[in-house]
């Protein structure tokens, strides 16, 4: 359970309050609005002093309907609603160019009952598709999840292991083509990473971005594609009925319920996973971040976020408030430099 220990936003807010009301009013003043102050915190539900609550809170899935953005905007909405953490939740779908539709949208957003899904998709296709709308124009709030990559094939495909896929994209270069989400994302670097340490230039790599984990399903379960990478829990129920054959996952250690090495233990030295976290518009008050870190915070520390957690075969990897801020610069700084290093910027 996450700390409810007030973060060192709100402090502020409460001291400009302050001494706003003894310049306003005077210390007599000041006393009778903080015993009125104390009478609603009592009479209020909640622990947040009768705050207003959000009457209607909005989550954009900055890609389009299902894949890893828009499972996560939607089960935030499920588990803020089974809270009752707001009192209504609206999550839409804005997708393209890894996200950056969505963030050029959400930088222009006015409301401050506003949250949008991103993560190291995102941070990588900002660099790719030289986005004009950046992570400098959010409001950073949490990371919430990681989750390993998989790479499957059609289960019909001839690559039984990924070392005969590997084989085949040294043998037949662009002829072995691979779909994924967008440009400059994680599937696209794990691609990168992969066509690097099979000795495959980049410029052999076929890799064929979808916006949403639909599309690149589609794709594969129509044998229009010869492989696919994306996140483990987009292509599960596939795998697990026999329609997807996994030939490896992306993480330190083998995935519960996946039949697949890891891609270390294949001998490929690769080592990836995909975190997802949660920002808001940028230049919004305060006392707006302050409620929707709140939002956030109550929201991961409840039962209903920890079930579809598990569900969905996500990892908790929270990180909020100054910690969050300083992982997303150093991941900027990471991806940047990975990005040019397999030739997908320069």
């Amino acid at each position: 359970m996450p700390s409810t220990t007030p973060t060192a936003s709100t402090r502020p807010l409460r001291s400009r309050a302050l001494r706003a009301a003894l310049a306003g009013a005077g210390a007599a003043a000041l006393l009778a609005t903080a015993a009125c102050a104390s009478g609603s915190a009592s009479a209020g539900s909640g622990g947040d002093g009768g705050a207003r609550p959000i009457n209607r809170l909005e989550i954009m899935a900055p890609a389009d309907p299902g894949g890893g953005w828009d499972q996560t905007a939607r089960a935030m909405g499920s588990a803020i609603e089974a809270d009752e953490l707001a009192r209504s939740v609206q999550v839409s779908n804005v997708g393209g160019a890894g996200g950056t539709v969505g963030l050029a949208e959400l930088k222009n957003e006015r409301s401050e009952d506003f949250l949008m899904v991103m993560g190291l998709v995102m941070v990588g296709a900002v660099e790719t598709n030289k986005s004009q709308a950046t992570l400098a124009d959010t409001t950073p709030l949490a990371r919430l999840t990681s989750e390993d990559e998989i790479i499957v094939v059609p289960a019909n495909s001839p690559y039984q292991t990924i070392d005969d896929l590997v084989a085949a994209m040294k043998s037949e270069g662009r002829g072995v083509s691979i779909a994924g989400g967008s440009a400059g994302g994680t599937d696209n670097i794990l691609a990168g990473m992969l066509a690097q340490e099979a000795g495959v230039p980049a410029s052999d790599l076929n890799y064929i971005p979808y916006s949403g984990g639909g599309e690149s399903l589609a794709a594969l379960l129509g044998n229009q594609v010869s492989a696919g990478i994306s996140g483990v829990g987009e292509y599960a129920e596939q795998v697990e009925a026999g329609e997807l054959r996994a030939l490896a996952v992306s993480g330190a250690e083998r995935v519960e319920g996946v039949d697949a090495p890891t891609l270390k233990e294949a001998g490929l030295d690769i080592e990836l996973t995909n975190w997802r976290g949660v920002v808001a518009p940028p230049n919004i008050s305060e006392e707006a971040e302050a409620k929707l870190e709140k939002l956030v915070d109550d929201m991961h520390g409840s039962e209903a976020w920890t079930e579809l957690v598990a569900t969905n075969g996500w990892t908790d990897d929270y990180l909020s408030g100054e910690e969050f801020e300083t992982f997303l610069g150093e991941e900027q700084t990471r991806i940047a430099g990975v990005l040019k290093e397999i030739g997908l910027t320069s």
